[in-house]
């Protein structure tokens, strides 16, 4: 199935919130477009006690999981700002996940992901909080995990840890973003993926991380981010997007830079959805087809045919949709 982009005319449509279609949460027809899906959502860089549209954000997911009967959450990390937890109970806990996802449709299994942010606090009480919530699922620094959609296709889900790939953090010794005790694991992780990717007999393989490995626009905004996330694109380009290419991972999902974009570089579809809360002030279309600086988070459908990716934004317009068509 060929990729679907929105026209100038519609795109411009649905940015102002004029398309009555657009506007409504994501319908069953959508999901149920090629055939029954397995449902689920992505949002990331959004703990901030509701503030900056986090809240807001948190409603729209929940709209989008009841229609679509999602099975589960990904966060893609940078879950607690500004400087993570301390502990398992650190009162963030309530004011930035718990008293803010509250829909019934989101208390499915939240499979997490972390960020330079989260490593600036206490990482160990992010996974230790596994053990004590309901949804919160954080096993390990990097893990998998598989689920079968309605028609049998199979997913497997590679969550990998990105913040000990990137050398600027170790510039101040992993003082500010705690690293230094991963460095050396950083070839076990990527050992990890790559044989697990070459044995994997999944139908469709998705790689969730933090940091982007492609930035489609000209970051404007915030200075010290601007350059940090322009400092991890040759780092991650240099070391882990050689293993997508050579499994042909059709995609990469991740958070970081502040706002909803797509991008697609060899066989791999490139999906930031780093908009859970604070966002950009400037998005521009350099280098991606797509690009959003309003908060928001992706709704992903995946059977044997395809994946479909749709951007939803904090007011419940449906951005851009993207269809990748499983590899051959």
């Amino acid at each position: 199935m060929p990729e679907f982009r929105l026209t100038r005319r519609r795109l411009v449509q649905t940015l102002g919130g004029l398309g009555i279609a657009a506007a409504m949460p994501l319908s069953r027809a959508w999901a149920d477009a090629g055939g029954a899906s397995l449902n689920f959502l992505a949002v990331g860089d959004w703990g901030r006690h509701g503030d900056d549209h986090q809240s807001e954000v948190a409603v729209r997911m929940g709209e989008s999981a009841e229609q679509l009967g999602v099975r589960f959450v990904i966060s893609v990390g940078d879950n607690f700002y500004e400087n993570g937890v301390t502990g398992v109970d650190d009162p963030a806990w309530k004011t930035s996940f718990e008293d803010i996802y509250t829909a019934p449709s989101l208390q499915v299994p939240w499979r997490v992901a972390l960020g330079n942010h989260d490593y600036r606090g206490n990482v160990q009480a992010q996974l230790d909080y596994s053990a004590i919530s309901r949804r919160w699922r954080l096993p390990a620094r990097w893990y998998s995990f598989t689920e079968p959609a309605p028609d049998q296709a199979r997913l497997e889900v590679f969550v990998v840890d990105t913040s000990p790939m990137i050398a600027s953090y170790y510039a101040d010794g992993a003082r500010l973003v705690k690293v230094g005790d991963q460095k050396a694991n950083v070839p076990v992780q990527l050992a990890w993926l790559d044989a697990r990717l070459a044995a994997s007999k999944a139908d469709w393989k998705v790689v969730i991380g933090h940091h982007p490995i492609y930035l489609g626009r000209a970051v404007r905004y915030l200075s010290d981010i601007a350059s940090e996330a322009r400092g991890s694109l040759p780092d991650l380009r240099d070391q882990l997007d050689p293993i997508l290419q050579r499994h042909q991972v059709p995609l990469y999902i991740n958070g970081h830079i502040h706002d909803l974009q797509h991008a697609h570089h060899g066989a791999t579809h490139y999906v930031c959805t780093g908009a859970g809360s604070k966002v950009a002030h400037y998005c521009g279309l350099s280098g991606s087809d797509f690009c959003s600086s309003h908060s928001g988070f992706i709704a992903c459908a995946v059977n044997r045919a395809r994946i479909r990716v749709a951007y939803r934004d904090y007011r419940g317009i449906e951005l851009h949709v993207v269809d990748i068509a499983r590899p051959v």
